[in-house]
């Protein structure tokens, strides 16, 4: 992990030209020229105390520093995902401030990849773009030791990519780190088992006990085993919480916020029943009967003859309908619980009228479902397949059917005909404003999963979608706090420009960098 702050801050600082953290500069620049390699970007003094450094193929303009910083200022996700990342932001001076541990893990996983869209060359985007893609595999729970070996390739390829467009002052002892993750995996085991995270934090906790600054051990050591005595009193009495769980993360595992109670119309109501109708696993034997109606008549009439069929076998005296199809045959009540927040499965949801004012994105969410698939109109042998459907909360409803109640969500999706691509870089791109089938609007709250959409600075009305894993609290004696983030990207970038020599090193469409001369004096030592 502390292989990836430092590469990340290496990167950015170099990017953005951070005073202090860049690696670039007057003296990275007359090192290569005392290596005898990129002429054209030795510095050149000009009249006057600066000089002037040449655009890079690394260096940003003005206008390109604004764009990656907007993107990143205007960033929303899920809550609990990572800190607010626009107070990291310092658009004034066009630079990342105060990054912690984990706010460089966040970055490096998902969200610079998703920054540098539209800014650099593109030989020099795919190349960063790889780094992170590696440091995304290297962290998963679940790694391939088959795979490792590719890894190992993969980072070696990307280091010479490096070397071919960053100054070789950029490449400190922990960017040569990098190339011996793969190998340490192998003796040692998933990366995500020897981070420090848990550590940093309980090092906060530590600090927290200490009430007087001259023995801040004796300080320590009294609350520590303080709160051991409360732990091992707390197993004996009921209804006591876990010391070790946040009250604020405990609460909101399976948390409901903004209940209210509202009527809606009945069309609104027999979609949602339909829906729940045509996904529940005890009614499927009657929806089979019906496979020859078309389909249209069969979601308008199933409803009412479901109902009608589940009467005529109650008038039976011995039959075996049981409570859920004898409830689920009535129609829900008209009013529906509602509810602006809504925690399932590991996941904590709000809808995106919530989300308009808030600072966090929790109203994402994506769903695999089986849908019809035909080559043409008049295709003959329609084939059913699964498709990632991705989409907007706009309600949370709890349907009310008396004896129990369903959660469902009511979301806008996206037209995966013409609103969802896949581009070269393998970034799963989202249109928000082409809306799908407004008659097939419901999912069950147990069916979705939490993605949340990032503003693409190259393409303006498109998203990139990026997703969250759960997080899951078990109640009992263990508590997994360890999230795995996923993939941004489907694909590695190729790396057919590994044997190109032709390569720029000088941007002619961006601005040079000033380097003034430091004239402060230093006094000298006086001699004793």
């Amino acid at each position: 992990m502390h292989i990836e702050k430092n590469v990340c801050e290496s990167l950015i600082g170099t990017l953005l030209n951070i005073p202090g953290k860049t690696k670039d500069g007057e003296n990275a620049r007359l090192d290569m020229v005392a290596m005898g390699i990129r002429e054209s970007l030795k510095p050149v003094l000009e009249e006057g105390k600066r000089t002037f450094l040449p655009a890079a193929c690394y260096t940003l303009s003005r206008s390109e520093k604004k764009q990656f910083c907007s993107t990143l200022a205007g960033v929303k996700v899920p809550t609990g995902y990572s800190s607010n990342i626009k107070s990291l932001v310092q658009m004034k001076d066009l630079k990342l401030i105060n990054l912690k541990s984990h706010d460089c893990h966040t970055l490096m996983q998902q969200l610079l990849p998703v920054a540098i869209r539209g800014v650099l060359p593109k030989e020099v985007r795919n190349t960063i773009i790889r780094l992170c893609y590696f440091f995304n595999s290297i962290c998963s729970k679940i790694i391939d030791p088959s795979k490792l070996q590719q890894l190992q390739d993969e980072v070696v390829v990307t280091l010479c990519l490096l070397e071919k467009y960053f100054p070789p002052a950029f490449f400190d002892v922990m960017v040569h780190l990098t190339v011996h993750l793969p190998r340490e995996i192998k003796f040692c085991g998933p990366v995500w088992l020897r981070w420090m995270y848990s550590m940093e934090r309980y090092m906060k906790i530590l600090k927290g006990y200490v009430r007087n600054r001259h023995r801040p051990e004796g300080c320590v050591i009294e609350c520590y085993i303080a709160e051991e005595a409360v732990e091992f009193c707390s197993e004996y009495l009921a209804n006591a919480r876990t010391i070790g769980v946040p009250k604020a993360i405990e609460e909101r595992i399976e948390s409901r916020s903004g209940f209210k109670v509202i009527p809606i119309d009945y069309k609104t109501l027999c979609e949602a029943h339909y829906y729940i109708l045509q996904n529940t696993i005890v009614v499927d034997p009657y929806m089979s009967k019906n496979e020859k109606w078309l389909q249209a008549e069969h979601k308008r009439s199933f409803s009412s003859w479901f109902k009608r069929k589940i009467e005529t076998e109650l008038a039976r005296p011995k039959n075996t309908i049981s409570q859920q199809i004898r409830w689920l045959a009535h129609e829900p009540k008209r009013e529906v619980l509602s509810y602006s927040g809504y925690g399932i499965g590991g996941y904590y949801y709000n809808t995106s009228d919530h989300d308009s004012r808030s600072t966090t994105q929790n109203s994402g969410v994506m769903v695999e479902a089986e849908s019809l698939h035909m080559s043409t109109a008049k295709d003959k042998n329609p084939i059913y397949a699964n498709m990632l459907y991705y989409g907007v909360i706009e309600d949370i409803w709890e349907l009310n059917y008396t004896q129990f109640k369903i959660p469902v969500f009511r979301c806008k999706w996206v037209d995966n005909k013409g609103g969802v691509k896949v581009d070269e870089n393998g970034f799963t791109l989202v249109d928000l404003n082409k809306e799908g089938d407004p008659s097939d609007q419901f999912i069950f709250a147990s069916q979705a999963k939490q993605v949340f959409y990032v503003n693409d600075p190259n393409r303006g009305r498109w998203f990139v979608v990026l997703t969250k894993k759960p997080k899951l609290y078990d109640r009992g004696d263990v508590c997994d706090n360890i999230e795995e983030t996923p993939s941004f990207s489907r694909g590695l970038p190729e790396s057919d420009d590994i044997d190109n020599e032709d390569v720029a090193y000088v941007r002619e469409d961006c601005e040079g960098i000033y380097v003034e001369e430091d004239t402060t004096s230093r006094k000298k030592r006086k001699r004793t």
